[in-house]
């Protein structure tokens, strides 16, 4: 009888693991499926960009606004931007200072903490939006404002975790393809759109085949490239400032032109 007993323990234990792998199985294919038919759109930037703050706080704010944005969108936010490593080393500088090496860990903390994008992007928006205000030395702040539990962004931050999640978006960002030239870096269903990153939504909406068009998107104007609006060039932090050709350089290039560049070489030796 105690053998029935646990042979019958037995099946119930089988069929209740059964269940679970199942389930959870069906839960990881609906999540896929729900990712699949969204457009995939990532934000490659760094936290004291002027211009990467203008766009979280001007622009991507409007996917929030909504909810039939929301419902098509895969939003990824990759805060790194062009933060450079010192060589032979995991040691990191950040192009606008310590401050930004600071509040990109605390964003990717959020996101890493609260999965729910809606939930990191309103954290990370309280944030940038002090940077748009000049007033970013308060962004501890934003905790209260939101009502949100500051330790396990401390605790993320403070063990060093952070730190490996920073790692982690450095090779992210190092991977793309082309190599991002500057930030905000925007990329809509793998193509990225340069200058004309402000008019993203557009992108979204030309990208989205997969059911029903949002009533928003009957709203955007048609797609606008940056050589179409010269006058938003250069709203971006690049990575490497363009190198301004010294005098020198832009003589030797108009004596090349006229096959003179080596009697002048050698005149100069």
């Amino acid at each position: 009888m105690a053998a029935a007993r646990c042979s019958t323990t037995f099946i119930v234990f089988i069929l209740s693991y059964a269940f679970c792998v199942i389930s959870a199985g069906a839960t990881t294919l609906r999540s896929s499926s729900d990712s699949d038919s969204k457009v995939s759109v990532e934000l490659y930037y760094e936290s004291l960009c002027p211009y990467s703050a203008d766009f979280i706080v001007d622009y991507l704010a409007k996917v929030f606004g909504e909810e039939d944005l929301v419902g098509i969108i895969d939003l990824k936010l990759f805060p790194w931007g062009n933060a450079k490593f010192r060589a032979n080393s995991t040691v990191f500088d950040c192009q606008h200072g310590p401050s930004e090496c600071l509040l990109n860990t605390i964003e990717a903390c959020a996101i890493a903490v609260w999965h729910d994008v809606e939930k990191h992007f309103s954290f990370i928006y309280c944030i940038e939006t002090l940077v748009h205000e000049h007033r970013y030395p308060q962004w501890e702040t934003c905790f209260q404002l939101l009502q949100l539990d500051p330790k396990p962004i401390r605790d993320c931050y403070s063990s060093g975790y952070g730190k490996e999640l920073e790692l982690k978006y450095a090779a992210e960002t190092s991977a793309l393809e082309p190599p991002h030239e500057y930030v905000p870096w925007v990329v809509v269903d793998g193509q990225p759109l340069y200058e004309d990153y402000e008019n993203f939504l557009s992108y979204v909406c030309k990208a989205y085949k997969r059911g029903t068009v949002p009533k928003a998107c009957s709203e955007l104007s048609h797609i606008r490239t940056a050589r179409d609006n010269p006058e938003n060039f250069h709203h971006v932090c690049y990575s490497e400032k363009p190198a301004k050709a010294t005098l020198w350089t832009k003589i030797q290039s108009a004596l090349s032109s006229c096959g003179l560049s080596k009697m002048v070489n050698v005149a100069v030796a």
